[in-house]
């Protein structure tokens, strides 16, 4: 079978002016106006009307209540029109997959998650996302006819214009296997691919934390360790797509070896397999702790370490306090970098709360310039594990909604969905 792509159109002035008031649109909870759009893009009313009137003949926006007012005629609110189709979000973790599946006002009507080992390899990944793809549609009544588009993102570097991963150090059998071209082939709708924390930036910007900031970074603290960057309201991918390994900034020089091949990186002394290690052997060496009634004691996960820490635990609680300070004296670096105005902490681990953060804010007051920690926030993520998955569905809308701009037809699915979960994005 040949492979199919869908590359979005060439960008011109006007491409660029269409896609800017539907983004407008769509990331303005309520929706927006006509005159709204005009002042802050910064077009004239005649051209923002020529677009908008392009849109509403496409269908993809829709004219819906009008905003109360206290004087004169209220404006007419425009919204994105979430009946032409479906999006799917999938968040591959290293020991899970996540999936979402949306309207096109960015909706979450189903979730599926099961874990998965990521380094089963790319043939098993990809058989258990489409099973997993297939049964999330069965759940909702829906068929792959009805999906528009579908963004996955992974824990490993990405190139994007090759829809692939290189050197993954966390998943191995991974480097160079067309994931997107294999999935595209297999459900026959546009697939975007994009590293998971780039994701997670994503989507605490558009529905968490991080919503109105044009500065932050999302450190996803997980099996692995990694960070999306949001500078100057654009994502930084770097020139290969590697930006933000934080995970494998060296810690120390001497410690332990890490999964790239390296020694004494973030990820090999905090992250969640790093953490397990430390609990397994705080058990052997006859520790009182909570963790020493989990047998065998190689089962011991970061999970277990959270939960004993919440429940009060000592040991767990150092472990994690630990952790907490090393990630810290990383995104210490980042901010003297960088200089962001919010650092959001997601992922599994992340979960603890201020059993990690706390010892991280420390690190980071200890170790930033001050003109620097003066303004940086430091906080859990607002969406939880969910952040990389709806951040896919945000990257899902973006094609989706951007390809049926750009149609002089489109087919409405047959099938009604009524059904929804409490996130709207």
């Amino acid at each position: 079978m040949s492979v199919q792509s869908w590359p979005l159109p060439i960008p011109n002035v006007k491409h660029v002016n269409k896609y800017n008031v539907l983004d407008l649109i769509r990331f303005t909870p309520g929706g927006t106006s006509r005159v709204e759009i005009a002042r802050r893009i910064g077009l004239t009313r005649a051209a923002v009307t020529a677009i908008v009137n392009d849109l509403l003949e496409t269908g993809i926006i829709r004219e819906a209540e009008r905003i109360t007012s206290h004087t004169g005629r209220p404006p007419i609110v425009l919204e994105i029109n979430p009946s032409l189709g479906y999006v799917i979000g999938i968040d591959f973790g290293a020991t899970h997959i996540n999936l979402l599946l949306a309207d096109l006002s960015a909706r979450i009507l189903e979730e599926l998650e099961t874990e998965f080992d990521i380094q089963a390899g790319p043939e098993a990944g990809i058989a258990e996302a489409d099973k997993l793809v297939r049964e999330l549609l069965a759940k909702a009544g829906l068929t792959l006819n009805d999906i528009v588009a579908i963004g996955l993102g992974v824990p490993g570097p990405i190139v994007a214009e090759a829809g692939m991963v290189v050197a993954p150090p966390i998943m191995p059998g991974w480097d160079g296997y067309p994931i997107r071209d294999s999935l595209q082939n297999l459900w026959g709708v546009p697939v975007s691919l994009n590293n998971d924390a780039e994701l997670g930036v994503l989507g605490e910007w558009a529905a968490g934390a991080g919503r109105g900031e044009r500065n932050l970074a999302y450190i996803k603290v997980g099996t692995g360790i990694g960070a999306g960057l949001l500078l100057d309201g654009q994502i930084y991918r770097g020139v290969t797509g590697s930006a933000g390994e934080i995970g494998h900034l060296t810690i120390d020089e001497n410690g332990p070896l890490c999964t790239c091949g390296n020694y004494g990186c973030l990820e090999a002394i905090a992250g969640g397999r790093a953490i397990a290690l430390q609990a397994q052997e705080a058990v052997r060496k006859k520790q009182r702790t909570q963790l020493a009634s989990i047998e065998p004691v190689e089962s011991i996960s970061a999970r277990d370490v959270a939960a004993a820490a919440r429940r009060g635990d000592l040991i767990a609680q150092q472990i994690l306090a630990r952790a907490g300070t090393h990630i810290g004296i990383a995104i210490a670096g980042m901010v003297n970098l960088f200089n962001p105005a919010l650092v959001i902490i997601g992922g599994g681990v992340a979960q603890t709360g201020d059993i990690l953060l706390e010892p991280m804010r420390q690190a980071v007051q200890r170790r930033s310039l001050p003109a620097a920690t003066r303004v940086v926030r430091i906080t859990t993520a607002m969406l939880g594990r969910r952040s990389s998955s709806i951040g896919a569905v945000i990257q899902a809308l973006t094609i989706a909604l951007h390809q049926i701009a750009d149609r002089k037809e489109v087919r409405l699915p047959q099938t009604t969905h009524s059904k929804s979960l409490e996130i709207a994005v």
